[in-house]
């Protein structure tokens, strides 16, 4: 069974990544939900694990061509660029979300836990 959801996720692996880009940018730019207020978790962490998750999805798809450091940080800062762009477009685009530089570090703190982490868990990916 792991073998076939693994199989799955190797074919998917471009378009997964691609559909966590798209969720973060609908999340970024939409309307703040009252669900999220129930969640009692900082908003901070929620950045820094979304953008943890967005650019280890990335790094995975990339992974059976670019496996090198410098491949790494250049998803990485592919990743830190949208969310610079995604805290300026909160700003300029919305009534109703602001931009905070404080969402920054926590989502480059998330990209760089996942660029750090990647080794450990293709490790344990592969044992699959």
């Amino acid at each position: 069974m792991l073998k076939a959801i693994k199989q799955l996720l190797e074919r998917n692996r471009y378009a997964i990544a691609a559909s966590f880009t798209l969720l973060i940018i609908f999340l970024s730019l939409a309307p703040t939900s009252k669900a999220i207020d129930v969640i009692d978790v900082s908003d901070k962490t929620l950045h820094a694990f979304a953008y943890f998750v967005l650019a280890l999805s990335w790094i995975f798809a990339i992974k059976s061509s670019h496996t090198l450091l410098k491949q790494k940080v250049s998803i990485g800062f592919f990743v830190l660029l949208l969310s610079i762009l995604l805290e300026i477009l909160q700003e300029s685009l919305t009534d109703y979300r602001t931009a905070d530089y404080l969402d920054i570090i926590a989502n480059t703190l998330g990209i760089i836990f996942a660029i750090v982490s990647f080794k450990y868990l293709l490790r344990l990916y592969n044992t699959i």
